[in-house]
């Protein structure tokens, strides 16, 4: 028996750090989604690697990753992915956008996004599940969970009978679905403390953020723990079919 394929399109370059821990952010997504039988590709989408028409029909979901880039941006390699993912709509394949996947998955599909007027949401936030989520009696997920945040940008409208499943303090839109194919997650259910410090610790080099700030976050990350095996069953159950999702 042949088991299912899925593919992660990689919207970043690996840090060396998590390139030597994880084997890449492919790596960190696979340890957390994959399971015995599976095959797992990746494409290098950012550096205009995609699968040809051929390929995307022996897939049975994809996944799209966080990224540096803006999910609002112009760049060929963003508007050719955003071609993609409305071919992937069309053919009802499903597919789970983490972050800057989430963005780019409600841009392909007619809503709207840009950088989040509360600006940098980072460390461990608590996310509020919507009721009309159905999570708790399908999943029996508890009505909130903690994820770990980094991101400055945000959905700002959904698409057209999208539906949003969480909310936080910070982000009206931290979840949504699409019919019973699409999710996105804003999020990062995948990562680990250890590589939101790391990030924390590039982007300060960066000055995209202040130090201040960056003390301020990496403090609070002493007392929360994401809730990460709540966040894998949750994923693991939308890609492979599980979660019972309303049709719209």
């Amino acid at each position: 028996m042949v088991g299912k394929r899925f593919a992660v399109l990689l919207c970043a370059e690996d840090p060396d750090y998590v390139k030597k821990k994880y084997g890449g952010y492919y790596g960190v997504f696979v340890k957390m989604l994959g399971e015995d039988g599976e095959i797992w590709d990746v494409y290098r989408v950012a550096g205009g690697e995609f699968p040809d028409d051929k390929k995307i029909g022996i897939y049975d979901g994809f996944v799209i990753t966080g990224s540096c880039s803006d999910a609002h941006g112009n760049d060929g390699w963003i508007c050719e992915l955003l071609g993609l993912l409305k071919k992937l709509d069309s053919m009802k394949k499903k597919v789970l956008g983490i972050c800057f996947g989430h963005q780019v998955l409600c841009r392909a599909l007619g809503g709207k996004t840009g950088r989040a007027k509360s600006g940098w949401d980072m460390g461990v936030t608590t996310v509020h599940l919507s009721s009309s989520a159905n999570l708790s009696s399908s999943l029996k997920m508890p009505n909130q969970l903690l994820v770990i945040e980094c991101h400055r940008d945000e959905v700002r409208e959904l698409p057209p009978k999208a539906e949003v499943m969480a909310s936080s303090d910070k982000t009206r839109i931290e979840m949504f679905r699409y019919g019973d194919h699409i999710m996105g997650i804003q999020g990062h259910p995948e990562y680990t403390k250890d590589i939101l410090l790391h990030l924390i610790d590039r982007l300060l080099e960066r000055n995209f953020i202040a130090g201040a700030y960056a003390d301020e976050v990496k403090a609070s990350l002493e007392a929360l723990e994401p809730d990460r095996e709540a966040w894998k069953r949750l994923c693991i159950n939308f890609l492979k079919g599980g979660i019972m999702m309303k049709k719209i």
